[in-house]
Order: structure tokens, then C-alpha cells, then sequence
């Protein structure tokens, strides 16, 4: 995709360079009779007039070559302003890459001032159209009018918008803004002000150097961002650039413009800053193009190859992806067609619907699989079919099962959950240990149980320093910085403490590295390629969070999980270890824990009733709503992915609505 990017890139520069050859006049005059003009046949003028102001402007029109024929298709909608500018780049952009759209583009105003018109361009009303503020010299103020971007968006949203959207088949949920330079600043405006009147806002180099403090305002009457209050968020993809030699003049207020977004903390807002190479007229080619990849982004559940940003960095889907018939792509996952009474389907659809709206909170999608088949896929928000999401402390479940995994192939033994920590970490120095290390066995790790304690002071040093902490220096830490360890403190403690021994205790045993062994003994072994886990400060592979995997290789945990360790007829993870770590032994402690769950070895479990019947289950949980949710008894996995700062309203409705609808089919 790369180098699609850069040739169609190469060639709207080649062509743009054609195209803006000059004659001289002597050609001209003696060339007339043999010119031909071009025109753009796919464009529809369209007269519009402003109903509050009465100006006049244009609607520069392209619907998809297949509009025609797909009467009951509705399509996203790309506005721009400086049509005249930007409609043969974008246009040549969107062809190459993101086709189903309807473009419009708005002119300046027609009807303006003759005299204006001559001195400054058909172009004039830019300056007062797109800028946010009057101009501080009274001469120059009267002159041109500037500061009525209030006026000009009243127009978008109750003319431009209304119009398009009452004559052609749009998607009112996929609006996009593009605006470059004064234009980016008019976009900028639009977010701050009403930020409801488009879905993605893409801000090419704005000219907003005088106005940062008249936008940070326009911030603080919106309001901070309250995750309870849906009304809060400015519910919006941003995409922001600027030429990497252009002046600092320039520069720095969109960094403060970044900044200023980037701190409201708003789960509804993803931004995107690029850099682009060249100067601020040069800059905009390649803010085309690249504005246009990352708008093709948004549009579908199936990321391009390419598209490298953090998982915070990817922009929220305009529209829900939700099939009960997923695709076989070939990745070691079956499909099947979701089979459940119609109620029951009906339900589960509505369901994905509100989760869509945001009902329950940040989601970014949620899988069913029944009897080792994808029945049900849908994604939201932030997620995609082949990105890797963010998976915080799920990440002790795969921890859990890489110990599985090393006692089937017998490089430890069921009896060694019960041994000493320090019989497997030889490299120690035992005299610094506190009091009680001997106590602390692999199983109680496994359980946070490991009576391990710091104050908070300690942990934010471990955090901070990794020079001090590399390799086996860190549990040397652990050992000898805790309180001493006693039978009161071996109690369960929620902390990255314990599966991070785990995993010291998985390097010293296994061949190799940790690392390695967990991608060819577990990961390869289950077609899990497309993931990320990053190291700890130790440098083996972090075990209490930061790892990262889609939500279809999740499900193959799941499924991984369900046949009790088997995988394609194979034991991949100890049976009898594996139905140990997945019941319940202990008691969760914390606040925010259900008192219905039980502990294993860092898996949850509960059960529920249906119909007088009691069905165990099982559950690896990340904050933020990463889960794998486990019914053996209905041969179930249920996979969620979110990013949800509360993080506690979608489990009742997967237990009222999910669960149920298979067990009705018995």
C-alpha cells in the first residue's frame, strides 16, 4: 500500500506540473483554433444560496461511479472547502483510494464585490468566509469583513448540508471536513464550536497562530470530558498536519492546537498529527493523499497493511461492521452462521447496535463462537479485524497459559506449583532477601497470593528506573525491597507483582527465552502471528499487561481454553494444570472486583442459572473491557475488546442477552 501511495502520489505531481505550464501569448494567439479544454464530466454544478446572508456559491458535486446503479446504498461524504483548489487532488486521491464517497466541494462566494474581486482574486471571500476572528486594523476590518466563520458554518450545516443530504444517498454518521490552511483554520473553528456537524475533521496546516487562545475558550465553554456524559465528548476523528519547513510562527500553534485536544482526555476523540515534508504550499499534495488513506481507514473494519499508528492513535469507525456469517480468512479460525431463535437474535443484533451508540460505554467489538466456530463478528470504535488491540491485565490469562504449555512439554511438573519461587531463580543473592521469600510458592504467585508488598513510592521507582531493574535485578528487587513476608500478608492481593515472578520463573525453566517460547510453543502453534507483547523492565516479555492481540486470535485462546487445552487434536497445554488455573481457589479481594467471581491462576470464574441450571464460567479480564469469557457447558466463547474507563456496564447485558440465547437452543 506504500507504494500505491507514492506512485498515485507521483502522479497527480506530474500531472499537476503538466497542467500548470504557461503559454506565452504568442502561443495563445496563434494556438487558439488547435486548443482543447478537458472537462470534468463526473462534476455537478450545483447554484446555492446562503438563506440567512442571500450569497451565492457553488457545489462542486462527484458521486461514485457506481451511485447509479446501487439504488438502496447510501454513501460517507467528504466536504471541502476552496473547491476550486482542492477538487482535482482530492478527487484524483479518492479515486485511487477510498471511491464509494461523494464529494463536495464549496465555493467561494459569486456574488461578491467586483472591486474586491480584482484586487485580491475570485477568491476573497476566503478571508472572511474561513476566519475566526475580526482583524485588529478597523481599515482592513471594514474592508473585508473578517471573523464571520460563525456566519459561513451556519451556512454548511443549515444549507450546504441539508441539500446533500435531502437529494443524494448519504450515510448521515460518515460527514467529513477538509480544509487546508485558512480552511484547515475554519475546520478547527467547526470542531471547537459544533463538533456534531462532522463525523472526521481533516485539518491540513491551519492558519491559527493568532487564534489559540480564542480556541482554548472555545474548549473551556465546551467543557471537560466526563466519560458519564456522552454530551461532553467532541465525538470526532481529527487528522492535523503541517510542513515540516514551514516557520515556527506557524508550527507551534498547531502543536498547541494538538496539545489542547490531546488534553481534554476525550474517549469520542481520536487525533492524528503528521509532519509532512515541505513548505506550506508543498506540503498540501502529500496532506491529500495522506488525509485520504487515513479517511479510507475509518470507513472499513479492515485496516490497510500499512497504516502504523498506536492503538490510541486509530480513528473510531464511522459506522458499525456487524455480521452474524463472519469470513473465513484463512487465519485458523472456522466459520459458521450465527443459529439462535429469532428473539434471541434479534436481541443480540440490538445489542451490537447500542454498543455501537455507545450505550455501555467505549466497546470496539465483540465476537461469538459456538461449537469452534465464528458465528458472530462485529467491531466498533476503534476496532479492527487485523489490528492487534490493547489488552492490560488479560494479559496475566496468556501468562497463565504459557505455564501450561511448559508443564505439558515437561519443563515443569504439576508439583512444582508448590515449590519455593527461589528453587527455580538460581542467580539470587539470598542475603538481601527479607524475611519469609522462602514461603513464596509458584502457586501463590499464580494466585496474588505471594504476600509481596511495596508502598507506592517503591512502585513508582520500579516504573521509572529500568537501568536498575533489567533482567534478574528486578526480582532481586522485589525479593528484598517488600515488607517481610508473613501468613497474613499471603493473602490475595490484586498486583503486577505476582505474574510478573511468573513469568521470571517461565525464563529460568524453559529453553531459550521466555519471549521465544512463547511465539514457537504456544502462539505458532495456534496461527497467532499479528500480535505485539512488550517487554517489562527486566526485558523479558511484560506479564501483567501491555499485551496486544486481535480479537479473532483472542477467540482462538478462547476456543484454546474450551477444548481444555487441545488444539486440532493436539494437548498443546496441560489438561489437568488447565482445568486447575481456570476454577476457583481463591477469593478476590478488591473493590472493584464482583463478589460473584472466584480466582485461579490469574483467571476468573464465576457461574450463572439459566433454567434452573448452573453454567460455569470462565474469564481472562483487562481493564478497559478486554475479555475472553469461556461456557464449557455450551461449547461458548465470547470475546470483547474495549477501551472503557468504567468498565462494568456491558457484562450484565452479555450474561442477560448472549449467554441465554445459546442456552435456549438446548
Amino acid at each position: 500500500m506504500k507504494i500505491k501511495l507514492r506512485l498515485l502520489l507521483l502522479i497527480i505531481l506530474i500531472a499537476n506540473s503538466v497542467f500548470a505550464q504557461t503559454y506565452s501569448t504568442k502561443e495563445v494567439e496563434t494556438n487558439t483554433k488547435e486548443l482543447s479544454f478537458l472537462e470534468l464530466t463526473k462534476i455537478r454544478v450545483v447554484p446555492i444560496k446562503d438563506s440567512k446572508t442571500a450569497r451565492n456559491y457553488e457545489l462542486y458535486i462527484k458521486l461514485p461511479a457506481d451511485y447509479s446503479k446501487n439504488k438502496n446504498k447510501t454513501y460517507p461524504v467528504l466536504y471541502y472547502t476552496d473547491a476550486m483548489w482542492h477538487l482535482e487532488m482530492l478527487s484524483g486521491a479518492t479515486e485511487y483510494m477510498l471511491e464509494d464517497i461523494i464529494l463536495v466541494g464549496i465555493s467561494w462566494q459569486l456574488d461578491i464585490n467586483e472591486d474586491l474581486k480584482k484586487e485580491r482574486g475570485v477568491h476573497v471571500s476566503r478571508f472572511r468566509d474561513y476566519s475566526i476572528s475580526k482583524h485588529s486594523d478597523s481599515k482592513t476590518q471594514n474592508k473585508y469583513q473578517l471573523g464571520q466563520a460563525n456566519k459561513h458554518l451556519d451556512f454548511i450545516r443549515n444549507d450546504v448540508i441539508k441539500y446533500v443530504e435531502k437529494t443524494y444517498r448519504t450515510n448521515p454518521n460518515s460527514r467529513t471536513y477538509f480544509g487546508y490552511s485558512l480552511g484547515g483554520e475554519f475546520g478547527a473553528y467547526i470542531l471547537m464550536t459544533q463538533p456534531d456537524t462532522f463525523n472526521n475533521y481533516i485539518i491540513g496546516s491551519p492558519t491559527i497562530k493568532n487564534e489559540i487562545k480564542h480556541l482554548s475558550e472555545l474548549n473551556t465553554k465546551f467543557g471537560p470530558y466526563k466519560a458519564s456524559n456522552k454530551k461532553s465528548s467532541l465525538k470526532a476523528n481529527v487528522f492535523i498536519t503541517y510542513g515540516s519547513l514551514e516557520d515556527k510562527t506557524v508550527t507551534e500553534p498547531i502543536e498547541a492546537f494538538a496539545k489542547l485536544l490531546n488534553g481534554r482526555l476525550d474517549d469520542g476523540l481520536a487525533v492524528i498529527k503528521d509532519v509532512i515534508d515541505g513548505n506550506h504550499g508543498t506540503a498540501f499534495p502529500t496532506t491529500a493523499v495522506r488525509s485520504v488513506a487515513w479517511l479510507s481507514s475509518l470507513m472499513t473494519h479492515v485496516s490497510m497493511d500499512n497504516y502504523e499508528v498506536s492503538f490510541w492513535d486509530t480513528p473510531h469507525l464511522n459506522n458499525p461492521f456487524i455480521t452474524t456469517t463472519p469470513e473465513d480468512r484463512k487465519d485458523g479460525i472456522l466459520v459458521d452462521t450465527l443459529a439462535v431463535k429469532t428473539n434471541d437474535l434479534n436481541r443480540i443484533l440490538n445489542f451490537s447496535q447500542e454498543i455501537f451508540e455507545g450505550k455501555y460505554g467505549h466497546y470496539d467489538a465483540l465476537l461469538i463462537s459456538h461449537k469452534d466456530k465464528l458465528v458472530f463478528e462485529s467491531y466498533y470504535k476503534k476496532g479492527r479485524i487485523n489490528l492487534p488491540h490493547m489488552q492490560a491485565s488479560a494479559t496475566k490469562g496468556y501468562t497463565s497459559l504459557m505455564v501450561g504449555r511448559a508443564i505439558q512439554l515437561g519443563y515443569l511438573t504439576m508439583e512444582d506449583l508448590d515449590k519455593p519461587i527461589v528453587h527455580f531463580l538460581k542467580d539470587l543473592d539470598p542475603s538481601k532477601f527479607v524475611d519469609g521469600v522462602e514461603k513464596i510458592t509458584l502457586h501463590q504467585a499464580l494466585t496474588m497470593s505471594s504476600g509481596l508488598r511495596f508502598s507506592n513510592e517503591q512502585i513508582t521507582d520500579f516504573r521509572r528506573n529500568p537501568e536498575k531493574y533489567n533482567g534478574i535485578n528486578q526480582i532481586q528487587a522485589f525479593l528484598s525491597l517488600s515488607k517481610p513476608i508473613t501468613k497474613t500478608s499471603q493473602s490475595y492481593k490484586y498486583q503486577g507483582v505476582d505474574p510478573i515472578i511468573v513469568m521470571q520463573v517461565l525464563d529460568a525453566v524453559v529453553p531459550g527465552s521466555a519471549k521465544d517460547f512463547i511465539k514457537n510453543e504456544l502462539l505458532d502453534k495456534i496461527e497467532i502471528n499479528n500480535y505485539i507483547w512488550r517487554d517489562d523492565l527486566s526485558g523479558l516479555p511484560i506479564a501483567d499487561s501491555r499485551s496486544s492481540f486481535t480479537s479473532r486470535d483472542m477467540t482462538k485462546i478462547g476456543n484454546l481454553v474450551l477444548g481444555k487445552g487441545k488444539w486440532n487434536g493436539k494437548q498443546l497445554i496441560s489438561s489437568e494444570y488447565l482445568s486447575r488455573a481456570t476454577s476457583a481457589i481463591t477469593k478476590p479481594t478488591e473493590d472493584w472486583q464482583p463478589k460473584t467471581f472466584s480466582y485461579g491462576y490469574l483467571w476468573y470464574q464465576t457461574s450463572m442459572m439459566i433454567k434452573n441450571k448452573s453454567f460455569k464460567i470462565k474469564i481472562t479480564w483487562g481493564g478497559g473491557g478486554q475479555r475472553i469469557i469461556v461456557v464449557e457447558d455450551l461449547e461458548l466463547v465470547i470475546t470483547i475488546t474495549g477501551h472503557d474507563g468504567v468498565d462494568n456496564k456491558i457484562m450484565k447485558s452479555v450474561f442477560e442477552i448472549i449467554i441465554p440465547a445459546f442456552a435456549n437452543k438446548n
